[in-house]
């Protein structure tokens, strides 16, 4: 996967978040009203830093839900919410040239229209299911939980698989485990604690569930799939959480500054540690759940 300057792509982008507005302190100032804005924008050059730390660190557990699920040759498969080119091109890949794979996402700009799958700009709440009724696999990576219409998501997935078809969805579960270093020994994990205490209340602000991912397995069950499964994925520490940890509070610098919830001497000693190695920086678990369309 390349993190170079995205593709320009003028077209429109839909809502997908929502929250309200905060003063300079981070507090709530009046009645809340709607803010669409997606905290971790593809439009950011970030984005291609983040998509490549995130399949270096997931796509592998990915891979092989797809694998248990048999996904091979001939199969149509979507991918809901791209963002990278990484899974698209792993399913092309498994599909060969008599399957099919469509990716998605609001903003398609980090992902390739000549490869070997199809690219369609697609907003997974607002717009009807493409081919529905026609999928083997659709799959959805870390996209629900900032989506505040999460059932209308998976009833527009499921819509798109045929009978017997599989809907795979993974997402975070921040609040499960909502620390950045586990081992809190010093000031500058406490600071790295903080800091990601921070991100999660902007998160919370722009509507992003952070106890999605433990309710996968009830959420597929309740839009009507069978056979649901769920397993989970917890890194610790390496230089892919260390990249993605800086390029995710670099992208998101703005907004803590002007939430009040930072400042600039503190953000650039936590990037300095991390840019040094000197934290064992972690996530938040990985849910994946799967389950099939009744046949």
């Amino acid at each position: 996967m390349s993190s170079s300057q995205p593709v320009v792509d003028p077209g429109p982008q839909p809502d997908t978040t929502a929250g309200g507005p905060v003063n300079a302190a981070g507090a709530r100032s009046g009645p809340p009203s709607p803010d669409h804005r997606y905290l971790l924008d593809n439009a950011r050059v970030e984005a291609g830093e983040r998509f490549t730390w995130l399949a270096e660190l997931f796509d592998g557990v990915t891979r092989g839900h797809f694998d248990r699920m048999g996904v091979g040759a001939g199969w149509r498969c979507w991918e809901v919410g791209a963002g990278g080119p990484s899974i698209p091109e792993a399913l092309a890949r498994a599909v060969g040239p008599t399957g099919h794979v469509l990716a998605t996402d609001i903003n398609p700009a980090w992902l390739d229209p000549h490869g070997a799958y199809e690219v369609l700009r697609h907003d997974v709440v607002g717009d009807p299911p493409p081919q529905p009724g026609t999928f083997d696999l659709v799959h959805a990576r870390l996209v629900l939980v900032h989506v505040p219409d999460r059932a209308r998501a998976l009833a527009t997935m499921v819509a798109a698989l045929r009978p017997g078809g599989w809907l795979l969805v993974e997402d975070a579960d921040t609040e499960l485990q909502p620390l950045a270093c586990l081992d809190e020994v010093g000031p500058a994990q406490r600071r790295a604690n903080r800091l990601r205490r921070a991100v999660r209340e902007l998160m919370t602000r722009r509507g992003a569930d952070l106890r999605f991912g433990r309710t996968l397995p009830r959420a597929l069950r309740a839009a009507g799939l069978v056979d649901v499964t769920a397993a989970g994925c917890f890194p610790v520490g390496g230089v892919a959480c260390d990249r993605l940890e800086a390029a995710t509070v670099r992208m998101v610098r703005a907004e803590l500054l002007a939430a009040g919830l930072a400042d600039d001497v503190e953000i650039d000693a936590h990037l300095a540690a991390v840019d040094a190695g000197e934290l064992d920086l972690t996530l938040a678990p990985l849910i994946s759940a799967w389950g099939r369309r009744p046949g």
